[in-house]
């Protein structure tokens, strides 16, 4: 057997097994979860799961690290699409939310573990969130450069504005009772940044 065709069969269960813990974690809630519910729902003997992380906590880290650099990779690319400001916001919203809305256990997962981690400094986190505002915080300066973003706003309270509200859609999305499109909030979310810290012709 080639090299080649090893590493792809072990990237290959490296995915399954990680794509099988989000469902995991997802549905039981990640402290209630188990390393032999994660094997079962791969379909691998449980020491297979030790071929690949440490532990459970490993698991997770992965998913962080892997998982969401691949979305924040997605989010960079839609955003270098655009040549002005509110493009790219426009961009980086929806893209944002169609991500999380075609992966609802990646959703509930990062929704859920970010938040509790987030208050124990976890190093993932704070790096995940590092890069994710520094996205964010360009596009404001480059939107205040552009005269379409008010220059006597703070970047970081608009940067925060932003995340909370995008923040908040998604929680709310997913512990609605009704269902509808997460996407479709995309341009009333980014038509209230726009008015809310616009630059209009009488300032």
């Amino acid at each position: 057997m080639s090299t080649s065709n090893s590493n792809s069969k072990k990237s290959n269960k490296y995915q399954t097994i990680l794509e099988a813990a989000i469902r995991v974690f997802a549905r039981s809630g990640y402290h209630n979860s188990t390393v032999s519910q994660i094997a079962k729902e791969a379909g691998v003997a449980d020491g297979t799961i030790y071929l690949y992380f440490k532990n459970k906590d490993d698991i997770l880290e992965n998913f962080f690290s892997y998982k969401t650099a691949l979305v924040f990779d997605r989010f960079k690319e839609e955003v270098g699409l655009a040549d002005n400001a509110l493009e790219k916001l426009e961009k980086l919203i929806h893209r944002h939310l169609y991500e999380f809305e075609q992966n609802r256990e990646m959703a509930v997962v990062y929704q859920t573990e970010t938040k509790v981690r987030r208050k124990v400094s976890d190093a993932k986190v704070k790096e995940m969130s590092d890069m994710y505002f520094g996205l964010v915080s360009e596009i404001i300066s480059q939107g205040q450069q552009e005269g379409v973003i008010r220059k006597n706003l703070s970047v970081p309270l608009v940067k925060q504005l932003i995340i909370g509200a995008i923040d908040e859609v998604i929680t709310s999305w997913l512990y609605s009772s009704r269902t509808y499109s997460l996407t479709s909030t995309a341009g009333s979310l980014v038509e209230l940044f726009v008015q809310g810290i616009g630059e209009t012709e009488d300032r």
